[in-house]
């Protein structure tokens, strides 16, 4: 029976799969102030959870629970939302960093990057770019 869903589902639906990968990459921008910049998975990952690169960024997310959120945060810093929150909750407990600021969805973070240099953030891959951003880094 399973099988004949499946069968169903890709005869229905065949471009569903490949609008599922495409979902499933993700960049890293950042406004750089024009300058060019790659930045490695290492980094970017070190990054987002408070070390230092030499670079001044500021990292920014989606709020938990986002999914694109929960893509970054396997695929790039590999770990759950629950190691990471635990993670925030020592580093403030101690009172040696802070998350990265958080903004309710990828247009009020697009529109804040835009206007920020030194900010730093992800999102879907399939996002159109704005001109003033730099791609730093893709998963795909």
């Amino acid at each position: 029976m399973k099988r004949l869903i499946i069968y169903i589902s890709l005869a229905l639906f065949p471009t569903m799969p490949v609008l599922a990968l495409a979902e499933e990459n993700l960049v890293v921008v950042a406004n750089t102030g024009g300058q060019e910049l790659t930045l490695t998975r290492e980094q970017v990952r070190n990054l987002f959870m408070g070390a230092s690169l030499g670079y001044d960024f500021r990292p920014l997310a989606l709020p938990p629970r986002n999914r694109t959120r929960s893509l970054f945060n396997t695929q790039v810093i590999g770990l759950t939302e629950a190691r990471i929150q635990s993670y925030w909750s020592q580093m403030k407990f101690t009172g040696r960093m802070n998350p990265p600021r958080e903004f309710n969805n990828k247009d009020e973070l697009l529109s804040f990057i835009e206007s920020h240099e030194g900010t730093v953030t992800y999102l879907p891959a399939d996002v159109v770019i704005p001109s003033g951003l730099t791609i730093v880094y893709s998963t795909d």
